[in-house]
């Protein structure tokens, strides 16, 4: 059925969630389905896209477009190694790799999209128990990192953390920071980017700040750690906090300041880093940096455990081909910039603005 489906909400349903209400309302539709559904855009709330989670009030008019019937994502327990920095019995937190998705998205249809995900991973080692707030294909998942974006990530284990652990997270209580290389030199030492995040109207695979209507506020807070002048061009390491967490944030803040993340091709940067030439009369190749991954790193993690109140900090260092691609970028700093460098560990610098 590929036909709009109109709906109204009864006052009964005062306080469900939207994809608990058309799971109900749309006969034969799995709540996996309706999820999937509601990600793509397909079901709008009085004309508007809104979260899965939405709290209904009663009386509102609900469309739903797109086909009903397709098999929804599944998600499945698969042995993939996981790197655990925490856990207890309400909740872990996860050293997740570059290149690993969170949980199938919207447009995965097909098996090899399905699997390999982090969801897999969790649904094998806490096969006792996961969170159910976020659905069959998001057990456990309190907030995401991008695929391309390695680091710390929270895992709820039962419904009450999951609750209580969204709740600081709405209301900014979680403090997440970032270590980023970017491309160029940013100007000050620190400062507070101010952009509302909206999806892009021409390609939706990316998120911008350049549109109103239908944005969200975002907050991204950065401090210098480290000016980088290379034959290579000029980077700057940086510590990023977020106070929200939109989809694609800091790649999206700091290309919106022309500094896009390196190896964020999406956003702006490039996928092979060319050398100046030593001299202008040879003619030899020029040497060539890629990454192949962007370089954002989520190193540091801090919260109040949602059961005793104990303030839990944990980092995770630089994983290696982001500590090596730095080394590499150093070896070739030139002499204008060796003066302004300087080598520290990117956790010595607050970014707490």
């Amino acid at each position: 059925m590929s036909d709009v489906e109109e709906l109204m909400v009864p006052v009964e349903a005062a306080g469900w969630r939207l994809d608990q209400f058309l799971t109900g309302a749309l006969d034969g539709v799995s709540r996996s389905r309706v999820q999937q559904l509601v990600e793509q855009g397909d079901v709008l709330v009085e004309g508007k896209r809104e979260k899965a989670s939405l709290k209904l009030r009663g009386g509102e008019s609900v469309s739903v477009k797109g086909d009903l019937n397709v098999t929804p994502l599944e998600a499945r327990a698969e042995a993939i190694p996981l790197e655990i920095v925490y856990e207890d019995q309400d909740l872990a937190v996860i050293n997740k790799p570059a290149g690993m998705m969170v949980h199938a998205g919207s447009g995965a249809t097909d098996e090899a999209r399905s699997g390999g995900t982090l969801v897999n991973a969790l649904l094998y080692r806490f096969s006792d128990g996961l969170s159910t707030i976020g659905g069959e294909l998001r057990p456990g998942i309190v907030h995401r990192l991008d695929k391309e974006t390695s680091g710390l990530i929270l895992i709820a284990k039962n419904d009450t953390a999951h609750e209580a652990l969204a709740e600081m997270f709405a209301n900014r209580q979680v403090t997440k920071t970032y270590i980023a290389l970017v491309q160029g030199r940013l100007p000050e030492d620190g400062a507070t980017i101010l952009a509302p995040i909206s999806r892009d109207t021409v390609r939706r695979t990316r998120m911008s700040t350049r549109r109103l209507e239908g944005a969200r506020p975002a907050v991204s807070h950065y401090r210098v750690v480290e000016r980088i002048e290379t034959r290579f061009g000029a980077f700057t390491l940086a510590r990023v906090r977020i106070e929200t967490g939109r989809t694609h944030q800091i790649r999206v803040h700091m290309a919106s300041i022309s500094h896009p993340v390196v190896g964020d091709t999406l956003y702006g940067a490039p996928a092979k880093i060319i050398a100046l030439p030593l001299s202008t009369t040879r003619k030899a190749p020029r040497e060539v940096l890629e990454l192949g991954r962007n370089f954002l790193h989520a190193a540091e993690l801090e919260f109040a455990h949602p059961t005793t109140g104990k303030v839990i900090s944990l980092t995770s260092p630089l994983p290696d081909e982001l500590a090596e691609f730095l080394t590499r970028l150093r070896d070739h700093e030139s002499a204008a910039g060796s003066e302004q460098a300087t080598s520290r560990d990117p956790r010595e610098d607050d970014v707490r603005g």
